[in-house]
């Protein structure tokens, strides 16, 4: 019996498009993720350098922040890509929520098994950052290319954390 999880990726497609694979079978694309925390309190401390190219860095903290750990995939950086504008806009709404002005981008590779070159997966960031930072957002990021200690202190509250795909 055929079923279309069998199928090369081309039949996969020509299912989704006319409606015949079932929702619960459909392929899920590579796609950003982020899992947003309302923190009051965030410090983190780079253990180890994975990067050989990346500056020193010592620890830091911040206090009513919103933190966005992202995961940036290939596609993510194509252009057209929608994901850099969402994840502005999204950081944008959650500070609004917490009538915060500062947001923390923390590069987190860990939410998929795809993720983008980290140059590139960096240079999204960096523009997130210019464009929050044009919007009169108080944005950082983390110590890019380490490992970090954290220390979290976040609200047991639902707009507390929430996860975003995009």
């Amino acid at each position: 019996m055929y079923s279309p999880l069998n199928g090369d990726e081309g039949d996969v497609q020509i299912l989704l498009r006319i409606g015949l694979l079932p929702v619960d079978q459909r392929v899920k694309r590579e796609c950003m993720r982020v899992l947003f925390w309302f923190c009051d309190k965030f410090a983190w401390t780079p253990t180890i350098k994975t990067l050989d190219d990346v500056p020193d860095s010592g620890p830091e903290q911040l206090e009513n922040v919103v933190v966005a750990f992202v995961h940036v995939e290939p596609r993510d950086i194509q252009d057209g890509s929608s994901a850099e504008t969402k994840l502005v806009k999204n950081a944008k709404w959650l500070a609004r929520k917490w009538d915060v002005k500062k947001i923390l981008l923390h590069s987190f590779t860990h939410l998929a098994e795809e993720k983008a070159e980290p140059g590139q997966a960096k240079s999204l960031l960096d523009r997130v950052q210019d464009r929050l930072h044009q919007a009169e957002y108080d944005v950082s990021q983390t110590a890019y290319g380490y490992f970090n200690d954290l220390t979290i202190e976040a609200k047991g509250h639902p707009l507390a954390r929430i996860f975003k795909e995009f």
